[in-house]
């Protein structure tokens, strides 16, 4: 079999989206004649967790682990939020912060000094393990998913001192996220972020991304090759849960799936939402609103606003 090295944050027992595009095509890739080894960190900052992913997991599978600090423990102590409390991607907040000014600080520190992200500390003794895996274990293919975009670097770094055919996963934007606003980047940072994006577009032997949306933006960054690869879903998680994926025809059923910011709170469509619950009472008995991710509280708030509870289900 040839052999693929996977670069990833979020491996199992992390839950949420990010995880589910490479746990998925590594629990197959044996039938289509690769054998995958995967590089995470020990003991990181998920999310959330599900347990259950790690059913999917093949068997034997080579995990390399490498322990690196991140900032979310002084990030914690700092905005008084509990110390078992979970870190959200995205910058989601599922309650208001206890000093709005101390938030945008933090913020505004993570923008311009952890560049590409808050993983930064993760790059170097990651290329230092993995340079010492490699020499003994060579591989054909690298594989880095993000975000975090730190794994792109790390890859990056290994192609450079081993030329070895490197593709590049972009399962979120990097420059043209929503948030990236958020981040309140001086003129260094900005230059120093799309500076390294680029650099990732051009030196990966290979890129994907999950729409043409995304093929559109990065095609306006740098002109290249792009492949979309959409994210799909486990045909074996449906036989298994023993549920039809047909479409419910007594209900209309709008559904996300994904963290839920403030950026993508969708307050028009609420309020679409309400007028046409109130207004048409055969809408309202079939409506059911679902969301698959961690809600922003401000979506959480106009959901409210608008009454739209009692036909929101997580």
């Amino acid at each position: 079999m040839k052999k693929v090295l996977i670069i990833t944050y979020y491996w199992p027992p992390s839950g949420g989206a990010g995880v589910q595009r490479w746990l998925k095509f590594v629990k197959y890739f044996r039938d289509f004649g690769w054998e995958p080894v995967v590089f995470i960190p020990e003991d990181p900052e998920y999310p959330s967790i599900d347990e259950s992913l790690k059913n999917d997991l093949p068997e034997n599978l080579e995990e390399i682990k490498i322990k690196f600090w991140e900032p979310y423990t002084v990030y914690k102590l700092l905005t008084g939020k509990k110390k078992d409390s979970r870190f959200q991607a995205g910058f989601i907040s599922e309650e208001k912060t206890k000093s709005k000014k101390l938030e945008e600080f933090f913020m505004w520190f993570r923008g311009n000094f952890f560049i590409p992200d808050a993983r930064v500390f993760w790059i170097n003794p990651s290329v230092k393990k993995l340079s010492r895996y490699l020499k003994h274990n060579p591989v054909d293919v690298i594989v880095s998913t993000g975000p975090p975009h730190s794994a792109h670097i790390i890859a990056l770094k290994l192609k450079k001192k081993f030329s070895i055919p490197w593709l590049a996963d972009f399962r979120d934007p990097w420059t043209n996220i929503d948030f990236y606003k958020e981040l309140h980047l001086g003129n260094r940072a900005d230059k120093k972020h799309r500076k390294l994006e680029k650099t990732v577009l051009r030196e990966s032997d290979a890129v994907t991304v999950i729409s043409k949306g995304m093929e559109k933006d990065f095609t306006d960054i740098l002109p290249r090759k792009y492949d979309v690869i959409p994210n799909g879903y486990d045909s074996e998680d449906v036989v298994k849960s023993g549920k039809s994926i047909s479409p419910a025809k007594d209900k209309f059923i709008l559904a996300h799936i994904g963290s839920l910011n403030k950026d993508r709170n969708p307050v028009n469509l609420w309020q679409a939402l309400k007028e046409l619950v109130d207004e048409n009472k055969e809408f309202s008995e079939k409506l059911e609103i679902r969301n698959v991710g961690k809600l922003d509280y401000t979506a959480v708030e106009a959901i409210e606003h608008f009454s739209l509870e009692k036909y929101f289900k997580k």
